[in-house]
């Protein structure tokens, strides 16, 4: 709606929030406004029917599954028998007009897209946080009612507004874990349901990699874990953090498990699950933003491209090939056209360059070397197979570090600076999103999404 004054005499709004599931509304009209308010009903489940000739292709999508009814014409009076609630949203102010008109006489509630002034209901800027709904209206402005829903959910999100009701543990409800991937280290990057848990957590056990400067808006009373796993250097035993999270959980507590990347890959995250199942306690998974796929992006490297891979495989590279604890048939990975990415595979990157080499891979194919991804470090060293375990030498490359195999390394994105390794200038670093990372992110030490076995 556009920000048509209103007569203060009309009278102020009365907020009142509408249960509409199973009740039928008419939604006339078929372009962007409709779409975006079907989308709302639909989440109300209300039963929606379309009243249109055209509609755009998202609405349309909906029409065979059976998420909404479309009548493929222009409105015609009669059209709202039998609604709770209307909708019009044409480019036509009559029409809207003429369904406001009958809307009225039916006493059905109606918003009128075209016109604040002439509808019986204004709709709010509306968000939802996880069981809340924050509903704003903005006195005849919905530009300021959008402004004050996102700085309240942003609120909401980071802790900065406190739910105290969601946040006070209790006992006789019981405790849960959530298991949340906090994406390759910079807290944006974090899911808006990862931040809502953490945001509401009595308890977060946290890897190293995980988006650290998020604890530092949590308050005092939140108990902080450090469930760090260095690379061949300190760690807590994986039977000690599952006992953790259970204990606490048991005591009626809100357990965040926070780590880097994503909880099911390379992250051990389905044995914190079992081992919560297995005590009886809840368990939800957050999914995270993977370093295999976010930090190559954030040099500019895609995984797959139209008419250049088909296909993209990301390995475990903690153990070298030939071990015998590998699982990973390097023989096959080597007979791919494709793209390879490698986690947790610094140490081991002379082993298993030789190893695809060795089974066919060509030495001069690209390799891109993407260290501290997301963060100030991040830095990108190109290379080829031939010449990888030189160039993490000579480069000092240290974890955590993704390398990336394959022909999509020598596109260059947007966000990617660095020459080749032996040339000059030294190689550049490549800040997410083409802007500066953010304040308080820093360097890390360890691997990308892993613990390792």
């Amino acid at each position: 709606m556009s920000a048509t004054p209103v007569d203060p005499a009309s009278g102020v709004v009365y907020p009142v929030g509408l249960r509409l599931h199973d009740r039928r509304v008419v939604v006339v009209g078929g372009g962007q406004v409709a779409h975006r308010r079907v989308a709302g009903l639909l989440a109300a489940r209300a039963r929606v029917t379309v009243v249109s000739p055209e509609v755009t292709p998202a609405l349309e999508a909906l029409v065979e599954p059976g998420s909404l009814r479309w009548v493929r014409r222009g409105y015609e009076p009669g059209d709202l028998h039998g609604a709770w609630y209307a909708v019009a949203a044409t480019d036509d102010p009559a029409v809207n007009a003429a369904v406001a008109e009958e809307a009225e006489r039916a006493r059905i509630f109606c918003a009128r897209a075209d016109d604040r002034s002439a509808s019986s209901v204004w709709t709010p800027a509306v968000a939802r946080h996880g069981e809340l709904v924050v509903g704003v209206h903005g006195g005849g402005d919905p530009q300021r009612a959008i402004g004050v829903r996102d700085a309240v959910v942003a609120g909401l999100t980071d802790g900065s507004i406190a739910d105290r009701a969601a946040r006070t543990p209790t006992v006789a409800r019981g405790g849960s874990v959530v298991l949340v991937g906090g994406g390759p280290g910079d807290p944006g990057l974090i899911t808006v349901r990862g931040r809502q848990a953490v945001a509401q957590a009595d308890v977060v056990v946290a890897d190293h990699l995980a988006p650290l400067t998020l604890l530092e808006t949590l308050p005092p009373s939140v108990e902080v874990v450090d469930a760090s796993k260095l690379p061949r250097g300190r760690s807590m035993a994986q039977e000690q953090i599952n006992a953790l999270l259970v204990e606490r959980a048991l005591a009626g507590k809100r357990v965040v498990r926070l780590k880097g990347g994503d909880p099911f890959v390379f992250g051990r995250g389905m044995e914190e699950v079992e081992a919560c199942l297995a005590a009886g306690v809840p368990v939800e998974v957050v999914p995270g933003v993977t370093s295999a796929i976010a930090v190559p992006g954030l040099a500019g490297i895609p995984v797959t491209h139209r008419g250049l891979t088909h296909e993209f495989v990301v390995v475990s590279g903690h153990l070298p090939p030939g071990h015998p604890q590998s699982l990973v048939d390097w023989a096959a990975i080597a007979r791919l056209r494709g793209t390879v990415v490698v986690l947790m595979g610094v140490d081991t990157a002379p082993a298993i360059a030789a190893a695809l080499v060795e089974h066919g891979r060509a030495p001069d194919t690209p390799v891109a070397v993407v260290s501290d991804g997301s963060t100030p470090a991040q830095r990108t060293v190109r290379t080829t197979l031939a010449h990888l375990p030189r160039a993490v030498v000579e480069e000092g490359v240290r974890p955590p570090a993704v390398w990336v195999v394959g022909g999509v390394v020598e596109l260059g994105g947007p966000h990617d600076t660095s020459p080749p390794h032996g040339t000059s200038p030294p190689h550049g670093t490549s800040p997410p999103h083409g802007t500066s990372p953010p304040h308080g992110t820093s360097p890390r030490h360890g691997t990308e999404d892993a613990d390792p076995d």
